[in-house]
């Protein structure tokens, strides 16, 4: 097994035209301190856990040694905010420390956040503060946990540094986001905008070489990389879809370019369902609300194959764009057919989940507890009040519920075995709002104990934990006082 001082480190990136990149090294925190590591994530770097040692990972990753053999740099990028195009984005608080081989010969990212002021940081200080960095580092295990495509984090170190945001002093920290990839569709943008087009074979090739080997024996691999790119994003919206996930902040500088959930900012859960619930209190025109989020996918797909247009016919980017509806459909039926406990497929299950949402949207349900609580129903009467007790009215769900029955009668599946499928995708926690920002409360006290709580709660959000019931009941009161920005 391998420590933090002997990682296997092989930094492809610096392979690729200087003008990508500014090469640099992390400002260093004041007085920095462990405060979570996840072994989890440790072993997809070959690290054992039980070896760490905790003043050596401040050491490191609060910016004041080098990890041996990383080459830190600050990518540069660019993207659509908000719909709009800004030239001037990159790593303004970030920085690719370097990229780790472990022994199944997997390529590991590792990017320092909150490391310092790099030349893409405009007018920030390049730090992260606590309360933001504890929300990355809780709700990547949380998403990890459910199945849905994320960066992870492997530690999290807070410090005595000081910064401003919102007119008041936080605490400054820094995350470590472990990813097999952090390229996003704005570096496609940047090459394509500022017409660098060889740059941009060359970032292309990269990219297919290391991440889509497969399309590289097609006619077209350039083509075949981005029918790629369109399914695993599909897929990725149909997953927030199903588990009611707002990320609130879409530009195409947020996008993965493999398809996983990345850059967290104001996100949530929904407490109760609502079609257009806006997240994120700087998204004044709800550009980025619930419902719109599968077309917005759409549209920062169309941005990306806008910037592939030098490799790509045009025609062949419209027709793969022209397919994305479809992938999306069906990968979000997939998804709630799944968390119905359906495991054939029938021309009507389109129709079961559709009404299924309008009574959410209608009632203001809390979908996640609505599906715990389904996972148990057997057409008992106590089942059924149990069902009918999360929605304000219960008469209306009586006729959903009939025809969910009906559809249970075409499953092979016995109740327990169905019970136990359904409960395996259907999570007893999720990282609720209010859960999250009492762990930043307490840590910014000094007690860090819920923090490491979540941690190993979310892991593993399917089990039932009796110490922490409270978590899977429904959310106090002033949870949804909570307000949150770009700076959350």
């Amino acid at each position: 097994m391998a420590t933090l001082k002997t990682l296997n480190f092989d930094n492809s990136y610096l392979s690729l035209p200087e003008t990508f990149y500014q090469r640099l090294h992390p400002t260093p925190l004041k007085n920095p301190f462990l405060i979570g590591f996840n072994p989890d994530v440790a072993q997809l770097l070959d690290i054992d856990p039980c070896a760490v040692n905790p003043s050596v990972i401040a050491g490191y990753l609060g910016g004041e040694e080098l990890l041996p053999g990383s080459e830190p740099l600050a990518m540069k990028y660019t993207g659509h905010q908000f719909g709009v195009y800004n030239p001037e984005l990159g790593d303004g608080r970030g920085l690719l420390l370097g990229e780790v081989v472990n022994k199944k010969g997997e390529r590991w990212d590792l990017h320092l956040k909150g490391a310092g002021k790099t030349a893409f940081s405009r007018f920030g200080d390049g730090r992260a503060v606590l309360r933001s960095s504890i929300r990355e580092y809780l709700i990547s295990e949380a998403m990890h946990g459910l199945g849905i495509p994320t960066t992870r984090a492997l530690s999290l170190v807070g410090s005595e540094e000081l910064a401003m945001r919102n007119g008041m002093m936080e605490p400054c920290a820094t995350v470590l986001r472990v990813t097999q990839c952090h390229i996003r569709f704005g570096h496609f943008e940047h090459l394509y905008y500022t017409r660098q087009h060889d740059e941009l074979k060359v970032l292309a090739d990269y990219c297919l070489e290391r991440y889509f080997p497969d399309c590289l024996q097609t006619e077209k691999p350039y083509l075949s990389m981005y029918k790629e790119v369109v399914q695993r994003s599909a897929s990725l919206v149909a997953k927030w879809q199903a588990y009611g996930f707002v990320h609130a902040v879409l530009n195409t500088d947020n996008m993965s370019l493999i398809g996983e959930t990345f850059d967290y900012g104001p996100y949530t859960f929904m407490d109760h369902y609502k079609p257009g619930h806006v997240a994120n209190g700087n998204d004044h025109q709800g550009r980025y609300a619930f419902a719109n989020q599968p077309s917005i996918i759409q549209w920062n797909l169309s941005c990306l194959g806008q910037a592939l247009l030098p490799l790509i016919e045009r025609d062949d980017v419209v027709a793969v764009l022209d397919q994305y509806p479809e992938h999306y459909k069906q990968a979000e039926l997939a998804e709630f057919r799944k968390r119905l406990g359906l495991q054939l497929q029938d021309a009507a299950d389109e129709e079961l989940v559709i009404s299924l949402l309008k009574l959410f949207a209608l009632y203001s349900v809390d979908m996640n507890r609505f599906f715990r609580c389904l996972s148990d129903f057997d057409g008992s009467d106590a089942s059924t009040a149990a069902l009918m007790a999360l929605i304000k009215v219960p008469a209306a769900l009586s006729e959903w519920l009939i025809a969910y029955e009906a559809r249970l009668e075409q499953e092979v599946a016995s109740f327990p075995i169905r019970r136990a499928q359904m409960r395996a995708v259907n999570p007893e926690y999720i990282l609720r709002n209010y859960m999250a920002e009492e762990a930043i409360r307490t840590a910014t006290e000094g007690d860090f104990t819920l923090v490491h709580d979540l941690l190993m709660l979310l892991r593993n959000p399917m089990d039932e934990r009796t110490e922490f019931s409270r978590f899977s009941a429904a959310p106090p009161e002033w949870a949804g006082g909570i307000s949150l920005t770009c700076s959350s």
